[in-house]
């Protein structure tokens, strides 16, 4: 009887946060305050240790797949992958659960647009988390949605972004969230980044998958694969590993 009940507790909670996200608008979920301090991070990157899986060696996509299925879409040139507009979002063949994670982003040289418009990709811890991916080189945006947040949940403790067109870092340590017989939620993600060598989130807590409208919440699930975005930016990618925990 208490099983029935969490279980219909659960779906009355899923159909109330549908209702309420149908009433919300996007900015409703929008942080502007307080604004990450600028700071200037180093040059050092990190080849793969011995006991990684190599995800992107810079030769092809091998590991990678639509995530509407078949090959993935992108473009591999001089030893990077880069978003075609249009090509979808693409993820790993290989699904995970806990790991370490390393991986190299550049935003386009040329910059166009603002805000949100400029240079935005994201990386998707288990396809539902998002790390973003943005040019904040003197580009204002809401704090929750500038590069080093978790899109719309935690704010990054300090802007460590390089300018357009220069390689920067992500090294992400990802505990997967776990859940009840019942789908209920365990335990919480938790998640510590680096940003070019840089603290931007200490062991942080997530409160659900990555929502543009509305509040997060959970849903259960077990290992899944890391995702990159097309948010319709050239944004590149490369030197991408992981090593599973």
């Amino acid at each position: 009887m208490r099983t029935l009940l969490l279980s219909a507790c659960t779906l009355l909670t899923v159909a109330a946060t549908a209702q309420n996200k149908e009433q919300m608008k996007p900015e409703a979920t929008e942080v502007w305050e307080p604004v990450p301090k600028v700071i200037t991070p180093g040059t050092e990157t990190l080849t793969a240790p011995s006991d990684a899986i190599v995800l992107f060696n810079g030769k092809n996509l091998d590991s990678w797949e639509s995530d509407k299925g078949g090959p993935a879409k992108w473009e591999v040139k001089d030893d990077a992958m880069t978003v075609v507009k249009g090509g979808g979002v693409i993820k790993t063949k290989q699904q995970f659960e806990d790991f370490q994670l390393h991986i190299e982003w550049r935003t386009p040289a040329e910059v166009k647009g603002e805000s949100q418009g400029r240079g935005n990709s994201g990386v998707f811890m288990q396809e539902q988390y998002e790390l973003q991916v943005l040019d904040n080189y003197n580009n204002r945006t809401y704090s929750n949605g500038q590069a080093g947040s978790f899109y719309k949940q935690k704010i990054p403790l300090v802007n460590a972004c390089k300018k357009p067109g220069e390689w920067q870092t992500y090294d992400v340590i990802w505990t997967a969230p776990r859940f009840n017989g019942d789908g209920s939620l365990k335990s919480p993600a938790r998640a510590t980044v680096l940003q070019n060598g840089v603290l931007v989130q200490n062991n942080v807590e997530l409160e659900g998958k990555t929502e543009y409208i509305g509040k997060p919440t959970y849903v259960k699930h077990g290992a899944k694969s890391i995702a990159l975005q097309d948010h319709g930016n050239p944004v590149s990618f490369r030197n991408i590993w992981i090593r599973p925990l």
